[in-house]
């Protein structure tokens, strides 16, 4: 029988519901009492026939920062610079991850890891602008179509080309036809996409002249441009032409906020996946956003800025959830894909934690993560249980009670028992791979190499979160225990990037 989530609703809808009572029934022994039941049963049915409506499942809503560090909201580092009021007001209304892990210390591996529940390595996205999502993959938008959801997807991709007819950002294009796999062919119904990175302040421009890697000041109407090169693309495999002007968090923006509306007005559930540009390079602010922060330098004033129009436009979308009368049913999770961009002079901050982008230590992956779902979880709670982008597919499947189809090994785990307040330590360890690095983080330690397994260090996180003191010649029976575990995890991957999970 399907596992009831106590508490959640849904076995009360009505086909749960009889075959719930159906249960009860056979488990009743006397006549006496399967009468008794019986009448229950019919008073249930009467109910339903009488036009109830079913409760419905839980909307879901996956955001993502682009290059957003640990140490770049306020409800993680109180000293941190930029002002984020919803953010801040999500966190408190919600569940606060303090150890919360982007699958990989760049962006493609981690997107992938968010849609299948599993490590990237697994089906060969094993950096940025490398391999595609497959198409035996079966992505949570797939799964949940099948649960009667409408899917959406705005923002970034970079998960495979959106073209194969014209140069498209990074790889779109006619040379580069191997790697089409755009989201509107891996479950998304609705697609607001680009391939890649575009400019955080009118994401079709660029200046005609002068450095562009990191950023500029916002260009006037009349300034002179040159097209940027990455396009929005729809759902019908067309260039998006129309509404592309200003902050870009706000042109997705334009674009998520229809789909909520019409979803719920529909009473349909949906899945939504927002993933921000921001604050990837380069950054640029807009004439508002950057007087905010005048007082700063050119990169940090439109790093800070841009932060803050994509925080203005999540306030919008939460209170679009509260005007559409959804907000207690939607899980709304918010993470970045990996630490912020630079060194320790750029503005984006990975807190006290050692490594940025790129890197397998803490502050490459470790990420602000929050969770909003006003009807299972309590407000202000904050968590130090070791929670990974792969798990949100494990968790929002076993909220649902729906099994994952096939035997394929999945990365993540199911959340729901740090929701419901019954689990406080991970017991399955997280495996990363990037490049020559790699590390397996349990609940207490972490084994890291920088040059694929020829040297080990380890580190005790619950003590040493920041990563100072190498463990390993102290451990050596540690040591030897977690190599030996990352090496069946990671046979296991290579097994899958074969091809022996299809």
């Amino acid at each position: 029988m399907t596992r009831f989530i106590a508490g959640n609703g849904w076995h009360r809808s009505p086909p749960n519901r009889f075959f719930y009572f159906l249960f009860l029934l056979a488990e009743v022994t006397t006549v006496r009492y399967r009468t008794i039941f019986s009448l229950i049963l019919a008073m249930v049915m009467m109910g339903t026939s009488r036009g109830e409506e079913p409760v419905q499942p839980p909307n879901i809503i996956l955001m993502m920062a682009d290059d957003l560090g640990w140490g770049d909201l306020k409800s993680f580092r109180p000293e941190s610079p930029i002002h984020t009021p919803h953010l801040d007001e999500m966190a408190a209304s919600g569940i606060t991850f303090d150890r919360f892990y982007a699958a990989a210390p760049v962006c493609s591996p981690t997107r992938g890891s968010c849609l299948t529940g599993r490590h990237p390595f697994r089906y060969g996205i094993y950096f940025a602008n490398t391999g595609q999502l497959k198409t035996e993959e079966l992505t949570l938008a797939e799964l949940l179509q099948k649960q009667g959801y409408k899917t959406g997807h705005f923002g970034k991709w970079h998960l495979g080309t959106l073209t194969t007819t014209e140069k498209d950002a990074n790889r779109g294009g006619p040379k580069s036809t191997e790697v089409y796999s755009p989201p509107w062919e891996n479950g998304f119904d609705t697609c607001f996409s680009t391939e890649s990175k575009v400019p955080t302040w009118d994401p079709m421009r660029k200046p005609k002249t002068g450095p562009t890697k990191i950023g500029w000041d916002s260009l006037g109407a009349d300034e002179e441009d040159a097209p940027y090169g990455t396009y929005y693309w729809n759902e019908r495999g067309e260039k998006v032409t129309d509404n592309l002007d200003g902050d870009d968090s706000r042109v997705l923006m334009d674009r998520a906020v229809p789909f909520v509306k019409q979803a719920a007005g529909e009473k349909k559930p949906f899945f939504a996946v927002i993933w921000f540009h921001t604050p990837h390079l380069p950054v640029v602010a807009g004439p508002k956003y950057a007087k905010m922060y005048s007082q700063y330098d050119l990169h940090e004033r439109n790093y800070y800025g841009c932060v803050t129009a994509m925080d203005d436009q999540i306030g919008r979308l939460r209170k679009t959830l509260a005007d559409a009368g959804v907000t207690d049913n939607t899980m709304l999770w918010f993470c970045s894909d990996n630490g912020p961009e630079g060194n320790a002079k750029s503005p984006g901050s990975a807190g006290d934690f050692r490594g940025r982008k790129r890197s397998l230590y803490e502050g490459g992956v470790r990420v602000p993560g929050i969770l909003q779902w006003p009807s299972q979880v309590k407000p202000g709670r904050v968590t130090s249980f070791p929670a990974v982008t792969s798990d949100y597919l494990p968790t929002i499947l076993d909220t649902l009670s729906v099994q994952y189809a096939g035997a394929r090994p999945l990365d993540g785990i199911s959340l729901l028992p740090v929701l419901q307040g019954t689990q406080s330590e991970r017991t399955e360890p997280i495996g990363f791979q990037s490049r020559n690095q790699v590390a397996w983080t349990t609940n207490r330690y972490k084994l890291f190499s920088g040059n694929g397994g020829k040297t080990l260090e380890l580190y005790d996180l619950l003590n040493d979160p920041s990563e100072q003191n190498d463990l390993s010649s102290s451990h050596p029976e540690i040591v030897a225990r977690l190599w030996d575990e990352f090496r069946q995890w990671q046979s296991s991957c290579q097994e899958s990037d074969q091809g022996s999970d299809y």
